[in-house]
């Protein structure tokens, strides 16, 4: 689900009279005292709140704060009309419930105020459910005032996570922590129910300054004041927002940009980051400016929500772009362009760049080319263009990046010209903005190179990907992010990178390092990753222990093994917050697989389908611990049931077919192996499977084709490439096993069987 996310109030709050509240101890525990106690020394920055998103992040439904038509007004989507009207003062929809039939529900909660608004619906079990059809609050000119539905191209029904009613709508999970303050999700796991609380419904002075009981008391005891020490000195503030550096920012008349005296010491994009970011929780109620990686395990570049070069692509809010930026790399925090009360820009179209780039060198047709005033002159729609999101919501890209048309070209991502231009090619767009600037971007690399490298398999990607990793000039996060793509291609060759990337002074990159090995590590990698186990860092702890979950006790230190239980017991209570989910049971069912549990996994993987019985990721491995089990029967009941609940999942055909091999029913194997590879032509391991159960069968030819296309695709896939050898020297096509052995070899030249095998095939097609 989309969220409105809020932006950090990282402001000097001025001190006024003494606020009307009781006071209480620099000593104790900080509570919640709610915005309108901070009202009354703060009305400046209250009122310019109280009109923000931020403020209108979530309202009960009323007259003052719903948007829609509720009028009789009707939308109707794949044959379900959905119905808005009134009942007193009561807001009402009718529309399609749980069991597919239509029913009235009051509306609970506004959520969200422009470019559109949602509407909560209070349900069984303490769950507020986001309606899927929405009001386009834009003006009508651009489109607005309508109803429309957020997923216009999908046949959605009841049962389905995306169904309004589904889990992948439920507040209580999805959306809460970021549209209220001080939210507690209070979720019972043995009745399955919520009992959300918070302090303000909304988003709050608090909910990025941290609960405020101290600062009333700093505010109202002259003796606080008169005490020193850290919580005191700061006013009482829980979280401290001001920078501690004593920085400031100077214009360089020679570049025409400013730059910051003194490196930027702030809590303030942490503070941020918990809401603008794709993340996953991994403590309990994270308190407003402590460590963001201590509290959240961000995603990194991956594709399906960034594209290679970094671009945005899925709903990544604006953290992991922002941390690709120049602008972050120099001090730049979100305060200097966003008002962190009113949440609005500090100025309007390139007024709010020229603060830090002088108009006379960037504001100028020599730089932006395009006629003075229009579309194309405007700072962010080169440096930041939009993606729309919910339909209606056009969100920029925080990476703040140089046009690079020339990527568009050799690696398929978007670009700003092409995207205003249309109908205009990328090599039409690379060639100008070369003509432009032949000394330009386009002639140095790019960490997209690397990474789109990784993600397809190219012959070079561990290369690259290490030549990224050790590149202290690139952002934190790409080199993050090549961690995991250099898993499969991984050599003894790769070790010089990983060992550095344990060593990394970002723990974004140390975070990731342990992404990067095989699944069970020889006795060295272990000892190489165990320091990260006692790292100051949460998220790099329990990624460690992650990856070393079953390793034999006996391979670490006392120290290790004590390091290792705790960042162990860290993990799954990282999990364990998301207990409302699934997905946190089947990830714990996996680990106590790792460790020789397989009772508790299977636990687990109950545990999950007793919250969703349609969750085919239990299902399926549940059946795999069938298989481990000998009851390939029992396994074989649940796959079915899987398939009938996702046919088109090529990881459930891929399974019962590899179980229909087991039980020698080779026919029916062939055709699901098939089907898995056709569903997912992407994945290099689906086509090796189905083509050795090819040339099992006698058919030789079908199988090198299909490995031919899979090479294709996967040039430095090893699987692929031993099998192309293996069949075609059992053939006698000693020609073609030569060619592609030397390819294998290459990709590991220090590999002495590889070197061997060639040797072997060079003989046999000399005699």
């Amino acid at each position: 689900m989309t969220l409105l996310r809020r932006v950090a109030m990282a402001v000097l709050i001025a001190l006024a009279a003494a606020c009307l509240t009781p006071s209480a101890t620099a000593d104790e525990a900080a509570s919640y005292v709610g915005a309108q106690t901070c009202a009354g020394c703060h009305s400046a920055q209250f009122d310019a709140w109280k009109g923000s998103h931020h403020a209108l992040a979530m309202q009960p439904a009323a007259a003052a704060t719903v948007l829609g038509d509720f009028a009789g007004a009707q939308l109707e989507h794949f044959g379900v009309t959905t119905t808005f009207f009134r009942d007193g003062d009561r807001f009402m929809v009718r529309t399609d419930g749980p069991d597919g039939a239509l029913h009235e529900y009051p509306i609970a909660y506004t959520f969200g105020v422009y470019p559109l608004q949602q509407y909560l619906i209070a349900m069984p079990g303490g769950r507020l459910q986001a309606l899927g059809v929405a009001w386009d609050s834009r003006p009508k000119e651009q489109g607005g005032q309508r109803w429309f539905h957020l997923y216009p191209d999908q046949n959605l029904k009841p049962g389905d996570p995306l169904h309004w009613t589904g889990r992948d709508q439920t507040w209580n999970y999805q959306c809460a922590d970021c549209h209220s303050t001080n939210l507690k999700k209070n979720y019972d796991l043995a009745a399955n129910t919520y009992a959300t609380s918070w302090s303000d419904v909304d988003v709050a002075c608090e909910a990025c300054h941290g609960p405020g009981s101290r600062h009333v008391a700093w505010a109202n005891s002259a003796e606080t004041k008169a005490h020193s020490g850290d919580s005191l000195d700061r006013m009482g503030l829980t979280n401290w927002l001001k920078p501690t550096d004593g920085g400031h920012w100077e214009m360089n008349p020679e570049t025409g940009i400013a730059r910051r005296i003194e490196k930027l010491v702030s809590n303030e994009l942490q503070t941020c980051a918990a809401c603008h970011s794709r993340r996953k929780a991994i403590a309990k109620e994270p308190m407003p400016g402590e460590s963001f990686l201590d509290g959240y395990l961000p995603a990194l570049l991956e594709p399906g929500i960034y594209h290679a070069n970094g671009q945005i692509d899925g709903e990544v809010y604006e953290y992991g772009s922002f941390l690709q930026s120049r602008m972050y790399h120099f001090g730049v925090s979100c305060s200097d362009c966003h008002d962190p009360h009113s949440a609005k820009l500090r100025a309007e179209r390139n007024a709010l760049c020229a603060q830090c780039h002088l108009p006379t060198r960037f504001d100028v047709t020599e730089h932006h080319h395009h006629e003075p005033g229009s579309a194309g002159a405007q700072c962010v729609n080169c440096h930041m263009p939009t993606k729309n999101y919910m339909v209606v919501d056009a969100r920029r890209d925080h990476s703040i990046r140089v046009p690079r048309p020339d990527l568009s070209v050799s690696l398929g991502t978007p670009n700003a010209c092409t995207q205003c231009h249309v109908g205009r090619s990328a090599e039409w767009a690379a060639q100008t903005v070369a003509a432009w600037y032949p000394h330009g971007r386009q002639t140095t690399p790019h960490y997209g190179g690397a990474l789109h490298a990784g993600r397809i398999g190219a012959v070079d990607a561990e290369q690259q990907l290490d030549r990224l990793i050790h590149d202290q000039g690139q952002p934190a996060i790409a080199r993050a992010s090549a961690l995991p793509l250099l898993a499969p291609y991984v050599t003894p060759a790769s070790e010089p990178a990983i060992k550095a990337a344990i060593a990394d002074a970002s723990p974004l990159v140390r975070m990731s390092a342990p992404r990067a090995l095989p699944a069970s590590p020889p006795p060295a990698v272990i000892q190489t990753i165990a320091p990260l186990l006692s790292d100051a860092v949460r998220a790099v702890r329990i990624e460690a222990a992650r990856a070393l979950a079953g390793t034999d006790l006996l391979a670490l230190t006392p120290e290790q093994q004590t390091a290792l239980v705790k960042a162990t017991a860290e993990l799954v209570a990282a999990e364990k917050v998301d207990a409302d989910r699934p997905e946190a049971h089947l990830n714990l069912g996996l680990l106590d697989l790792r460790r020789r549990e397989p009772a508790e996994a299977e636990a687990e993987y109950k545990t999950a389908l007793r919250l969703d019985p349609a969750f085919v990721p239990a299902l399926v491995n549940l059946a795999d611990l069938d298989r481990a089990r000998g009851m390939d029967e029992q396994g074989a009941e649940l796959l079915r049931k899987a398939i009938s609940i996702e046919p088109n999942s090529a990881d459930v055909q891929h399974s019962l077919g590899l179980l229909l091999v087991r039980r020698h029913n080779y026919t029916g194997a062939l055709d699901l192996l098939r089907r898995a590879s056709e569903l997912a032509p992407d994945n290099a391991r689906y086509a090796y499977v189905y083509a050795v159960a090819l040339n099992s069968t006698g058919a030789s030819g079908q199988a090198m084709t299909v490995l031919d296309e899979a090479h294709r695709q996967h040039p430095a896939d090893r699987d692929v490439l031993m099998a192309l050898v293996s069949i075609a020297r059992d053939t006698g096509d000693f020609a073609t096993a030569l060619r592609h052995a030397r390819e294998l070899a290459a990709l590991d030249p220090a590999d002495t069987r590889l070197r061997a095998l060639v040797s072997d095939l060079e003989n046999r097609q000399v005699h």
